[in-house]
C-alpha cells in the first residue's frame, strides 16, 4: 500500500515529540506532510515544528486512541507507547507502523530474547527470572547482566550480578539474565523494510559508550570492523527484520565478541542514535527511509557519501538548569562539523541535548576532528 501522501486530508501522527521525532518531522517537511505529535511535556523538541501538537501521555491507552482517530498513519519515536490503543486503532482501520504487536515484543525484553532464540539469530545466552527470591537461586548463571524486561531506556534497566548477595537489591519484577560476553566492540546496523516486503540497510557503525552514564557518546561509520564481520552482522540485521515482518526501521545492536562472532543485544523498531550520521554521511537519511517505509515507497540509497563520526552532545556532570553550549563557534569553525541541536532549554547531567556528526575524506580525519570537538564543546550552565 502506497499513502498519497501529499494530499491536504493526509496526516501522519508520531507517538512521542523527543529529538528522534524532531529530525522525522524535518524530512517529512520535505515530503509536504502533515505531521502530529502527541506527548506528555509541554515543551517537548517537537512542539514548535509539527503542524499540530497534542499535549497528552503516550503510554495512556485513551489518549493514543483519541490523537489516533485525527491521523492516517500512525508512528513512533519511542517504543514506550500503549499498544492496546494501537491495536484498536488498527482494528477501525488507522494504518500504524511499525506494528502494535512488534512494538508489544520489543517493549518486553525477554520477548525480544525469546524470539531471537525461536528465529536461529545468534545472541548471549540466557535465563528469565520472575523475582529477586529467584534470581538469588540461580548461582549457576553468576555474574550475569541483569535486564529488566520492561520499562529500560537509554542505559536504565540494566545491572550486573555478580553474586547472590546482590538480589537483594536487584530489580524487581520480571527481568532476563543474560551470560557475560567478552566482545572486543559494540556496532549497530538500521534496517529497513516496506509492506511490500523491500529490505534495505546502512553499513554497520562501531560505539563507544559513556561509562558512567551507558550512553553512545562515540560513532564511526564505517565500523572499524573486518570485512567479513560486517557482512555478517548485515545479514544477521537483514534476517531480524525479515522474520519479524516489521515495517519501518530498525536498529540490531549487537555485540562482536574476541573470536569474531557477532551476537544481537537488543533491537528498536525506530529511527535510533546510532543513525544520527547518516543525515550528512549517506545518501538518504535514516528518518527518510523511516518516512519512505511506512508509506510505501521504495528504500532510498543508503550507501555512504563520505566517512562519518557522530559525537553525543550529554550535559556535563554537576550541570543542571538552563542551557549553554560551551565552545560552540569554535566547533562550527572546523572542516566537516554539522551540529544539531534539540531544542532543549534545560540541561542535566548526561542528558541528550544534541549531536555533531563530522563528515572528513578518511575516518581517521574525521576522528581527529571529532576527539577536537568532543573536548571542545560542552553543554554547561551559566
Amino acid at each position: 500500500m502506497v499513502f498519497s501522501f501529499a494530499g491536504e486530508h493526509f496526516r501522519l501522527g508520531i507517538l512521542g515529540g523527543g529529538q528522534l521525532g524532531r529530525m522525522l518531522i524535518q524530512e517529512a517537511i520535505n515530503l509536504n506532510i502533515s505531521t502530529h505529535v502527541l506527548d506528555p511535556d509541554a515543551n517537548a523538541p517537537c512542539r514548535h515544528l509539527c503542524e499540530q501538537f497534542f499535549h497528552g501521555d503516550f503510554r495512556n491507552e485513551e489518549d493514543v486512541y483519541r490523537f489516533g482517530k485525527t491521523c492516517q498513519l500512525l508512528t513512533i519515536e519511542i517504543e514506550h507507547v500503549n499498544t492496546r490503543a494501537l491495536q484498536r486503532l488498527e482494528a477501525e482501520g488507522v494504518s500504524v507502523y511499525p506494528q502494535p504487536q512488534l512494538i508489544a515484543l520489543v517493549q518486553d525484553k525477554g520477548l525480544q530474547k525469546e524470539f531471537f532464540a525461536g528465529h536461529g539469530i545468534p545472541t548471549a545466552p540466557f535465563v528469565l527470572v520472575r523475582d529477586r527470591e529467584e534470581l538469588a537461586a540461580m548461582s549457576a548463571h553468576f555474574p550475569g547482566m541483569l535486564k529488566a524486561r520492561t520499562g529500560g531506556y537509554d542505559g536504565k534497566g540494566v545491572m550486573r550480578i555478580n553474586s547472590a548477595a546482590d538480589a537483594s537489591t536487584a530489580f524487581e519484577g520480571p527481568c532476563v539474565l543474560e551470560a557475560l560476553i567478552d566482545f572486543q566492540t559494540e556496532i549497530s546496523v538500521i534496517v529497513s523494510r516496506n509492506a511490500s516486503g523491500e529490505i534495505a540497510h546502512f553499513p554497520a557503525v562501531d560505539m563507544e559508550f559513556n561509562p558512567q552514564a551507558n550512553l553512545v557518546e562515540f560513532l564511526c561509520s564505517p565500523a572499524r570492523i573486518d570485512a567479513s564481520i560486517q557482512q555478517n552482522a548485515i545479514e544477521i540485521a537483514r534476517k531480524v527484520i525479515d522474520r519479524m515482518g516489521l515495517v519501518g526501521i530498525l536498529a540490531v545492536e549487537m555485540f562482536v565478541t574476541r573470536n569474531g562472532d557477532v551476537l544481537v543485544n537488543e533491537i528498536a523498531p525506530r529511527p535510533h542514535n546510532s543513525g544520527h550520521q547518516t543525515i550528512e554521511g549517506n545518501v538518504t537519511s535514516q528518518y527518510a527511509q523511516h518516512l519512505r517505509a511506512i508509506l510505501g515507497l521504495p528504500p532510498g540509497d543508503t550507501s555512504s557519501v563520505r566517512p562519518a563520526v557522530m559525537i553525543n552532545l550529554l550535559g556535563e556532570p554537576e550541570h543542571t538548569g538552563e542551557a549553554h553550549y560551551l565552545g560552540i563557534e569554535a566547533c562550527m569553525a572546523m572542516p566537516g562539523v554539522a551540529v544539531h541541536l534539540y531544542g532543549k532549554k534545560f540541561t542535566k547531567p548526561f542528558r541528550k541535548m544534541g549531536h555533531v556528526t563530522i563528515t572528513a575524506n578518511t575516518l581517521d580525519e574525521a576522528i581527529r576532528i571529532a576527539r577536537e570537538v568532543q573536548s571542545t564543546l560542552k553543554v554547561i550552565t551559566a
